[in-house]
């Protein structure tokens, strides 16, 4: 697959985690801090998309990633994971505000709208959570739709109206995520490139068996 993916790392533990996905999908990644280029810097490596990674901060301390949302989103695609997310909102007019609880390891149910970076995949499908903070849905300008929620109705993913832009609160990069690979894939397809799914990915079940996910917490061993 032609095409490189520039991964914004917000000085989180998981961007090796997301870089290894896509280099599994034939992507060239190449991965840098937040606080090392310029937005025209990024801009003249002229990368085919660009992911934003979580972290452990808010968006306001998430170095470029902010700007790079502002300047670059209506060109290159954007996919914000987590922190990433939260960035998209807050960059272009939205609020990021405390959830109603902390969840941080935990999955839920995700309930989608089927296109995007979710085509093909399942519905609700599960997914894993590592967060603090939330977009505040009414804040939301118009152009900046929810197109994914969790059990309690809290918004779980954005895609812009206009944009090739797109975000998610949920870890996809997580071995705990149904069909991670798939939901990247989708995104890099929306840039226009050809990714090539791993033979080897986690294929997980496509129906609601909390059975399987307790039985995978107990049989493997999980390093975060």
């Amino acid at each position: 697959m032609s095409g490189r993916i520039l991964l914004i790392d917000n000085y989180d533990s998981f961007v090796h985690n997301l870089s290894r996905y896509l280099v599994e999908l034939g992507c060239e990644t190449e991965v840098v801090r937040n606080d090392v280029l310029t937005t025209r810097e990024i801009a003249g490596r002229a990368p085919s998309a660009i992911v934003i990674s979580p972290g452990p901060c808010t968006p306001a301390e998430a170095g470029v990633s902010c700007q790079v949302i502002a300047d670059l989103g209506a060109t290159i695609p954007i996919l914000g994971v987590c922190l990433g997310h939260q960035a998209i909102a807050a960059a272009l007019g939205g609020r990021v505000i405390r959830a109603p609880e902390p969840v941080h390891g935990r999955t839920s149910w995700i309930s989608h709208h089927g296109a995007g970076v979710f085509a093909g995949l399942p519905n609700p499908l599960r997914a894993m959570r590592y967060h603090s903070l939330i977009v505040e849905e009414k804040s939301l300008p118009p152009f900046l739709r929810v197109v994914a929620r969790n059990e309690e109705g809290l918004p779980m993913a954005l895609e812009h109206a206009d944009w090739p832009l797109f975000g998610v609160q949920f870890h996809p990069e997580s071995i705990l995520t149904q069909g991670g690979h798939q939901m990247l894939a989708n995104f890099l397809k929306r840039a226009g490139l050809n990714p090539v799914l791993p033979a080897t990915q986690d294929l997980v079940p496509r129906e609601s068996d909390d059975a399987y996910w307790e039985n995978l917490l107990r049989s493997r061993p999980l390093h975060w």
